[in-house]
């Protein structure tokens, strides 16, 4: 069958194998929506090595994609970011050939901003030579986790779509334990150690999150573990849900909210402060294989100030 669009090919790379081939296709070609992609598989304008895949099919290194679909698809016009060349702001805590691990200091956006910890953990990457956004296909270094703006500590980035997916899956089965240190108010209401449970619901108006007890529609599950580190309210907590706002929320319906979060109940003290939070270890607890990242397993990141 003959097309009178002319034929792009691409090789799958390290950082395009593992994916679905329609995942892929979502990422390569800008602006097609799922419908456009799923009907130019079915009708042979997409082949892997020369034959037809399925939608489900997983890329291969050294897979050989010719796509016959229009040219106003594909990115033409591929150039470095302004950004990536950028001076650097980043505390680097650990980093090897898959992972890094960064200290994001208060006031600094995880992503989604200018300045933000992503665009300097890529700068920083692409000036080390480790990362080029005209030689990939469809990956990015990205973060495995998120912290508030305002909260301080170890965020977990991938340099690799295979670190990518493996660290993903290792949170979702909770085999990466995150630990806070926190300073709350009125510590004498607080247990020396506990749990607290209950659901978390966003209110989208207050950009605020509110806890309950029990499951009310739209609610989400949330649970936090916690012990008093002093008489003067330095808390630890470790999450064993990762909820927007958890930990600031959870406190808050206990009435000892973190000193300087006055948005969750927090006095006021004339000045703006932070909420005095703090992601401070991390720890890799696989119970299950873990491909690439095996080595990592009983590994231990800390950084408390």
């Amino acid at each position: 069958m003959r097309f009178s669009i002319d034929m792009k090919k691409f090789v799958a790379g390290s950082n395009d194998a593992g994916q679905r081939l329609d995942k892929y296709l979502s990422k390569l070609l800008s602006g097609a929506s799922m419908g456009m992609i799923y009907k130019w598989i079915r009708k042979k304008r997409v082949k892997i090595n020369g034959k037809k895949q399925e939608i489900s099919y997983q890329l291969q290194v050294g897979d050989v994609l010719e796509l016959y679909i229009n040219d106003e698809f594909f990115d033409e016009e591929k150039s470095i970011p302004s950004f990536l060349k950028k001076s650097v702001r980043l505390a680097v805590v650990f980093e090897d050939e898959n992972l890094l691990v960064a200290d994001k200091p208060s006031g600094m956006a995880a992503h989604g901003e200018d300045d933000c910890l992503l665009d300097n953990i890529q700068a920083y990457l692409f000036q080390k030579g480790e990362y080029n956004p005209i030689a990939e296909q469809t990956f990015a270094p990205s973060l495995c986790n998120r912290i508030d703006r305002n909260t301080s500590g170890l965020v977990i980035a991938a340099k690799n779509a295979a670190a990518l997916r493996i660290i993903n899956e290792k949170i979702r089965n909770r085999e990466i334990n995150k630990f806070y240190l926190l300073k709350v108010e009125n510590p004498e209401r607080l247990p020396c150690s506990g749990r607290i449970s209950g659901y978390t619901l966003k209110n989208e108006e207050e950009r605020k999150i509110y806890f309950y007890e029990n499951d009310v529609k739209g609610s989400k599950y949330s649970e936090t573990l916690f012990k008093k580190l002093d008489s003067e309210g330095l808390v630890e907590a470790r999450l064993l849900t990762g909820r927007t706002h958890q930990i600031r929320a959870s406190f808050a319906h206990l009435g000892c909210p973190l000193v300087g979060d006055v948005k969750y109940g927090a006095k006021k003290n004339g000045r703006r402060d932070f909420q005095q939070l703090r992601a401070y270890r991390i720890e890799f607890d696989f119970k299950t294989p873990s491909g690439e990242l095996e080595y990592l397993g009983g590994k231990v990141i800390e950084k408390k100030e």
